[in-house]
């Protein structure tokens, strides 16, 4: 290892104004978009940017990461804001740091390939809306998925980097498919391409340090662009990978700010700043200004968002990751289905079944949307599937892949997964080998017909036809067609400090204030037998100003039900106050229960085999269907599963509609 010298020992200089170093290394900071999404689902909101938005414009970074990834979907549908504004917004407060945005090629920020006419017109606008840097990826590696995307790109004049997915089948780099030629040979690729950097994604934090020297480096002789190392922390070896690769010469590193490193994030950049001081490779950071920000994040920004992280286990490591290869963003989906669908006890055998499935469908790598396209088929195959029959459930995005409709895999498809996946398939049941999106129709006009002019602009427009289900919700909320709910609305410090004070007295057992003085107890005193289950109490009852009237008594139906009049008791002696008046829950209970319509027991019910959102009915009431037949489209973990008619029949009772959420179990439709 003598040619690990890259990195020279220079004069030790602390002075925030120190001479340039001679090769600085450029770090990308991802706080403001792959921090919050891998910590806490992409909560982030605008408003808790821009307290640090201008010192982060100081610091010096190579550009900021502030859009792309999961913010487009999560902002819409989960935090009511729109994406488009957020460029705009924070572009007032960074004046000079470029902007940078995660691009899922032809899937842009959704979880499909699009038509050329959504692709050219999001590209348009991203660029017009103020973003620099595109970091362009696409799932299977496939960067004929590049060839709409890039132009745009170009004819702007921003910057196209190039990603190469990192991804293995062997525990460490090597192996038939994932191996040091595979990486360079992308990477020429790339360059053909006219890449103007080229960035090894590494998403589940798989990249061993050594691995990741070998790959810089053989990357670094093949072309002459500057390289981009991104790694999450997941395993624990990106710290150590980032050194590693910074001695065979990497470019750019991505960091995050302190608290937002770690667990499936990021490796903080303050240790890296530290640790290069004294060296060729020098950031020229301002340590000082940087625990600045992190004060700011620390105090005003970080505990809106406390309730989200995950404390379920004491370490920040996942060693796990480096034996199923699974990202974490990936994992908390996984885990979140099996509980929502009260199997979390099948997390080990969906551990197992997993890279059966990966293999299956070609060792794609496990990146958005592929890693949710694989795991939520493999949950489908532990709960649905029998040891007579495999692949029971197949979700829509698994028949697109194995069409063709994602690109071309790195192996081929088990052709016997395939040949099942696209039988009665409405593309056809012969695969594609052309670019996906050359058999696509286009989207643009219909789109603009069904949101008529919901949409004011083209921002509007594009929103709905990457995402109608949600985004038509959404325009709803921004043009005040319906009022947003409030687990949409954002939460105040006043707010968590409240919440914060009540688990603070709950912890020490004075959640409920005792009185100081009691009242004596008055001579109209009774006392009273209570029973709860086999539990028994003596309760003393005194009313203030007189003696109790008890004119009936109920017997709770623990069962369900409205409660039944019990035989009246005698008498207490004569009150000197009124009888209280009786209460209304009861006739409450009664209006609803008069109210609500007659549940249509009458037929077999379809009914939800796990939690998720309606996506549409492919059927109608009243329409005839047969057994097998797709009637609703049911989207969980972001990919859609048809769901088939229990029995052939009439479409009796549809009882939700587009955009509801469902539980396991809801009775989506009746088939009588």
């Amino acid at each position: 290892m003598s040619d690990h010298d890259q990195v020279k020992m220079t004069k030790m200089n602390y002075d925030v104004k120190r001479p340039k170093a001679e090769n600085p290394l450029k770090v990308m900071d991802l706080s403001l978009r792959d921090g919050h999404q891998s910590l806490f689902a992409t909560r982030g909101r605008t408003e808790d940017m821009i307290p640090v938005a201008e010192l982060m414009d100081q610091v010096g970074f190579w550009a900021v990461e502030t859009w792309g990834g999961a913010t487009f979907d999560t902002m819409h549908r989960f935090l009511n804001e729109d994406p488009w504004e957020r460029i705009r917004t924070l572009k007032r407060y960074f004046k000079k740091t470029p902007f940078s945005m995660l691009l899922r090629a032809q899937n842009l920020v959704g979880y499909r390939n699009y038509a050329d006419d959504v692709a050219n017109a999001f590209m348009d606008r991203s660029c017009e809306n103020g973003m620099d840097i595109f970091r362009t990826f696409d799932a299977l590696n496939d960067y004929r998925n590049f060839e709409t995307v890039v132009p745009k790109i170009k004819e702007y004049g921003k910057h196209f980097q190039g990603c190469i997915c990192y991804t293995l089948t062997e525990p460490r780099l090597g192996g038939e498919v994932y191996n040091l030629d595979y990486y360079v040979n992308k990477a020429k690729d790339l360059d053909a391409m006219g890449a103007d950097s080229i960035c090894i994604k590494d998403m589940a934090g798989l990249i061993a340090p050594y691995d990741a020297y070998a790959v810089v480096k053989a990357i670094k002789e093949a072309v002459k662009l500057p390289v981009h190392l991104h790694s999450h922390f997941t395993s624990g070896m990106s710290p150590l990978s980032h050194l590693k690769a910074i001695e065979a010469g990497v470019d750019i590193i991505d960091t995050v700010m302190t608290p937002y490193a770690y667990r499936t994030s990021h490796a903080a950049v303050e240790p890296m700043v530290m640790s290069l001081l004294g060296t060729n490779r020098d950031t020229g950071f301002d340590i000082h200004l940087l625990a600045q920000i992190n004060e700011i994040f620390e105090k005003e920004v970080m505990p809106k968002y406390k309730h989200l992280l995950d404390d379920s286990k004491m370490s920040i490591i996942d060693i796990n990751v480096l034996l199923h290869q699974t990202p974490g963003g990936m994992l908390s989906n996984l885990v979140n289905q099996l509980r929502d669908m009260d199997a979390l006890d099948k997390i080990g055998e969906v551990y197992k079944e997993l890279p059966r499935v990966r293999k299956d469908l070609g060792q794609i790598p496990l990146v958005t949307p592929t890693s949710q396209i694989v795991g939520i088929q493999t949950v489908n195959n532990v709960l649905f599937d029998t040891p007579e029959e495999r692949y029971k459930m197949i979700t829509g995005q698994v028949k697109d892949l194995c069409y063709g409709l994602y690109g071309k895999t790195a192996v081929p498809i088990n052709p016997e997964v395939q040949k099942k996946a696209l039988k009665g398939y409405d593309r056809g049941e012969e695969p594609i080998t052309c670019r996906p999106a050359e058999v696509l129709e286009p989207e643009m006009e219909k789109a603009k017909a069904e949101i008529g002019d919901l949409a004011v602009d083209m921002d509007d427009l594009v929103l709905y036809a990457i995402y109608p289900v949600t985004g038509k919700k959404f325009l709803q909320w921004k043009y005040g067609k319906e009022e947003p709910p409030a687990a949409v609305k954002p939460i105040t410090m006043q707010q968590v400090k409240k919440k914060d004070e009540l688990l603070k007295k709950a912890k020490a057992g004075e959640l409920v204030e005792k009185k100081k003085d009691a009242p004596a107890k008055g001579e109209s005193l009774r006392t009273f037998n209570v029973f709860v289950d086999n539990d028994y109490f003596e309760v003393g009852v005194d009313e203030v100003g007189g003696s109790p009237i008890l004119k009936y008594a109920q017997q709770i139906q623990l069962s369900g039900g409205l409660p039944a009049a019990a035989p009246a008791m005698p008498a207490a002696p004569a009150a000197a106050a009124p009888a209280p008046t009786p209460a209304a829950a009861p006739a409450a209970a009664e209006k609803k229960a008069e109210a609500a319509p007659a549940a249509d027991t009458s037929g077999t019910p379809l009914a939800a085999p796990m939690p998720g959102m309606i996506v549409k009915y492919d059927k109608k009431e009243g329409d005839t269907v047969s057994a097998g037949e797709t009637v609703v489209i049911l989207e969980a973990m972001k990919m859609e599963n048809a769901l088939a008619a229990p029995a052939s029949g009439t479409v009796k009772a549809i009882k939700y509609a587009s955009g509801d959420s469902v539980a396991k179990g809801d009775v989506l439709c009746v088939i009588g």
